[in-house]
């Protein structure tokens, strides 16, 4: 392997590669890079050349990763997240989180009683950059450029550090007087004649309802709306289309207000884990290590959940 002739070092080139690959676009990388688009094409073919791979395809509709290019991609992260914590440690007490962290966060969590957590942070280190990615999927660390994820609900991947910070409490709510005339219901069997609403990530068909003392309850459903976004079950829920289990953070202002209520108040459904994710093994740049330090420390004692 040579060096590249025009003094262009290998980490350079490595970055270049990474932001094209991460942006979709040559266009894009150098607008990330703060560089002209020759200058990353450039790069690019230097990085191939010293290589003797391919590491992308050109076509009409753009840039698409070669078999060496997936493998690349997750090897130049690794390489330059190395090298990032090689300076930290050696700057010491002098470095300081920078760059741009890729954060991926679930849709309504993320939009709401995360932010506080997330300004803290960028308050803190002002030379760091968040993208903030609302998804409520498993996280990718790898094709998907994540470099750590706070994930509602439950972790299978035994490759990833997954740390239970919280958990979401999700009670039975209605809009007032969708039961009828009366009282609200009061029992988990009282819940079953009612039109309900379900959430497809968690529930779709059956809810399973817990009481202190009196065991549990399992519910049939033949919701009216289905649906994968909890906003969009709170505003159905108000709307008065059905009754639906809901965080209860997500609707904590809507019962004091009286705008919905709490059915069967015993009961709820199972609480939501809240955790934290990251890469097992991965160096971790300066950037990375404070927002894991900050969301340990500050996510248990949000508003609307229950600490582990």
């Amino acid at each position: 392997m040579t060096e590249p002739r025009d003094g262009t070092d290998r980490l350079e080139l490595m970055r270049s590669f990474l932001a094209v690959a991460e942006a979709g676009s040559l266009s894009a990388a150098a607008r990330r890079l703060g560089v002209s688009q020759p200058t990353v094409s450039r790069r690019l073919q230097q990085l191939e050349r010293l290589l003797g791979l391919r590491l992308l395809r050109r076509s009409t509709h753009g840039l698409s990763l070669t078999a060496e290019g997936e493998r690349a991609l997750a090897q130049a992260r690794d390489l330059l997240d190395g090298w990032e914590a090689l300076e930290a440690s050696l700057r010491g007490a002098r470095d300081a989180p920078r760059g741009l962290l890729r954060v991926q966060v679930p849709h309504a969590f993320g939009q709401d009683q995360l932010i506080a957590p997330l300004a803290d942070y960028l308050r803190a280190w002002p030379e760091a950059q968040v993208e903030w990615r609302l998804n409520d999927r498993a996280p990718d660390f790898i094709g998907g450029a994540v470099d750590c994820a706070i994930r509602v609900g439950w972790v299978e991947d035994p490759s990833v550090v997954a740390v239970l910070l919280a958990e979401v409490p999700r009670i039975a709510v209605a809009a007032p007087a969708l039961w009828g005339a009366g009282p609200p219901p009061e029992t988990a069997a009282a819940l079953a004649p009612l039109p309900w609403l379900a959430l497809t990530t968690y529930y779709r068909d059956e809810l399973l309802l817990t009481h202190a003392t009196e065991g549990t309850h399992r519910l049939a459903l033949r919701p009216r709306l289905a649906t994968d976004s909890l906003y969009a079950l709170r505003a159905a829920a108000l709307a008065g289309l059905g009754a639906a289990v809901l965080s209860a953070w997500v609707v904590a202002e809507d019962l004091s207000a009286g705008r919905l209520v709490r059915l069967a108040p015993g009961w709820q459904a199972a609480p939501l884990p809240v955790y934290l994710i990251y890469p097992a093994g991965r160096l971790q740049p300066a950037r990375l290590r404070e927002f894991i330090a900050l969301i340990r420390a500050r996510l248990p004692g949000i508003a609307g959940l229950t600490p582990r």
